[in-house]
């Protein structure tokens, strides 16, 4: 029989409470809703799920999660559907109550990295996640965002990464100049996604190995973190200086502009690409 059959009792509303900032960041918890996100985080991070909350029929439905979880040791609590809707509408009946970690530029950096994604002023929790499960699909490894952007924590940005947010560091509330220092001194060039930049992401492809390429060209094969801005205004004039070069994607039909999440995944693939070439 269930243990949890009231939607209005106190548990629910603290659990339903951290689908806003505040209460997470009083509590130092998030929610992680679907069984896709559930399974990944009750796989890569066990020591991080603070509560695990299933329906009857969810947990028959996803018994490699059940059977993961009594690996880790993690009992989960059973609601009604009425209950797991309560706490949250979009966890399709699996919904977990994770230990916030914080982690920081210096920590993406730590294992000699070749590619990561850099978040600067992007607001939208949907492109963030995109933008962090596109980085994991890519093989980077890791993702930063600026202390100006959304908060990764938020439910929708977890997701949006579809799981991807447990396979990698994603460092959050760095100041953009700093980390640049960190990236370049971990020996990674900086590369701006900007529709206005001065390189061609084809024309860098197609140099890749060339031994005529010219000195000043963005080596796609390095180790390489990119910059991505805004999804209304891109980056700004004092952002883009702080790159080593300005890349675009190029536009070969009619359309105006990329959105930043496809934007970002052509460009993480693109270096990707060339270093499994080099």
């Amino acid at each position: 029989m269930p243990e949890l059959t009231n939607p209005r009792a106190e548990r629910v509303r603290a659990v339903r409470a951290l689908a806003g900032r505040s209460a997470r960041l009083r509590h130092g918890r998030y929610l992680v809703e679907g069984p896709q996100g559930v399974r990944e985080l009750v796989v890569e991070a066990p020591g991080d799920v603070v509560d695990l909350y299933l329906t009857d029929s969810s947990a028959g439905r996803h018994d490699e999660l059940v059977a993961a979880a009594a690996v880790a040791g993690i009992r989960p609590r059973i609601g009604t559907a009425e209950v797991l809707a309560a706490m949250s509408p979009d966890a399709q009946e699996v919904l977990a109550v994770a230990r916030t970690r914080v982690v920081g530029a210096a920590d993406v950096l730590r294992a000699a990295p070749r590619l990561v994604a850099v978040l600067h002023h992007v607001r939208d929790p949907g492109n963030a996640g995109t933008v962090i499960r596109a980085a994991d699909a890519a093989g980077a490894d890791g993702a930063v965002l600026t202390e100006a952007s959304v908060d990764v924590h938020s439910p929708k940005v977890i997701r949006s990464t579809a799981g991807s947010f447990f396979h990698l560091p994603v460092a959050t509330g760095a100041v953009l100049p700093e980390v640049v220092a960190l990236l370049r001194a971990a020996g990674l060039q900086v590369l701006a996604a900007d529709g206005g930049g001065e390189w061609d992401l084809d024309d860098l492809l197609d140099l890749v190995g060339d031994p005529a390429r010219p000195s000043a060209a963005p080596d796609l094969a390095a180790p390489t973190a990119w910059l991505f801005g805004n999804e209304a205004w891109g980056l700004r004039p004092e952002d883009r200086a702080l790159a080593d070069a300005v890349v675009r994607v190029p536009l070969h039909g009619r359309a105006e502009s990329l959105n930043l999440a496809t934007a970002a995944t052509v460009c993480l693939y693109a270096s990707a690409r060339a270093q499994r070439r080099s």
